[in-house]
């Protein structure tokens, strides 16, 4: 069966659709303390945004690298812990394993973000400069 372009940028924008509501709705959650239900729905939305946008296989290849064992377990644990009803402690681990997963896209983002107008300047102020270098460099690659 033959894909053309039109059905994969379909599908790209569901994708970005459904990540995009994931994380609205994971920020919503948090802002109403931590609501299991919201964030039980933006984890799901995510994740599945994720296999939307860049596709099954690679999305089950990007979590299960050998190297990426520790941050997957945490980042999934989280999930699991958050829609079994334990959200602040499932929310910690998500956030630790995030990181831990995404740490090679951080430097390009931040890049990005400091050739923004007005946000590039906030990231230039004295406090804020040597943490957004830190979180900004990084040894390795994606």
């Amino acid at each position: 069966m033959k894909i053309n372009a039109d059905e994969v940028e379909v599908g790209h924008e569901i994708g970005m659709g459904l990540t995009g509501f994931g994380v609205f709705f994971l920020f919503f959650g948090m802002i109403l303390f931590f609501d299991k239900a919201l964030l039980a729905i933006g984890n799901v939305l995510f994740v599945a945004g994720l296999a939307f946008v860049i596709g099954l296989e690679r999305t089950f290849r990007f979590f299960f690298q050998k190297h990426k064992m520790k941050a997957t377990g945490f980042f999934l644990g989280g999930v699991l812990i958050v829609l079994i009803g334990w959200p602040l402690i499932g929310m910690v681990l998500e956030i630790y394993g995030f990181f831990l997963l995404f740490r090679g896209f951080f430097p390009v983002v931040v890049g990005f973000i400091r050739r923004v107008p007005v946000l590039g300047y906030l990231l230039n102020l004295p406090g804020i400069r040597s943490l957004v270098d830190k979180v900004g460099e990084s040894n390795n690659m994606v």
